[in-house]
C-alpha cells in the first residue's frame, strides 16, 4: 500500500467542516481563524463555529487576549450563546455589541460576584 500526502486544505468543502465540528469551537476559531487562508476564515466564521461559545476550563490567557481584542469583533453577530465563568465576564463580554445574544450561562458564580455585577452593590 503506498501512502500519500494529505493535507488538511486538500480536503472537499464537504468533508472539511465535518471534521472541524469534531473540535471545540473556542480551538477552532483560535487556531485556524486569520491564518491568510481565505477558505478557512469564511468557513470558520460560520454560525456552526461561532454561535455558542464555551469558555468554561480555558486556562490559556493568550486564547482569551486574542479573542477579546480580535475574534470576537469578527464574529460577533453570530454569538449567540456564551457560557462563562466569571473570570472571563469582564474580557469578553464588554470585547463588542452582541446582537444575537440571548443565553448567557455561568459556571462557579457566587454571592459576591452575583452582587458586584447585577446590583453594584459590594459586601
Amino acid at each position: 500500500m503506498s501512502r500519500s500526502n494529505v493535507n488538511l486544505l486538500d480536503l472537499p468543502n464537504e468533508v472539511l467542516p465535518i471534521i472541524l465540528r469534531k473540535l471545540s469551537n473556542i480551538d477552532v476559531l483560535y487556531s485556524l481563524l486569520d491564518i491568510n487562508n481565505g477558505r478557512l476564515d469564511i468557513l470558520v466564521q460560520e454560525k456552526t463555529f461561532s454561535n455558542i461559545l464555551n469558555f468554561v476550563s480555558i486556562d490559556n490567557i493568550s486564547l482569551l487576549d486574542r479573542f477579546s481584542t480580535d475574534i470576537l469583533t469578527r464574529i460577533h453577530h453570530n454569538v449567540k450563546y456564551f457560557i462563562l465563568e466569571p473570570v472571563f465576564m469582564e474580557r469578553i463580554l464588554p470585547a463588542t455589541v452582541y446582537p444575537n445574544l440571548t443565553e448567557l450561562k455561568l459556571f462557579n458564580f457566587d454571592q459576591q460576584i452575583a452582587l458586584k455585577y447585577f446590583t453594584g452593590k459590594y459586601r
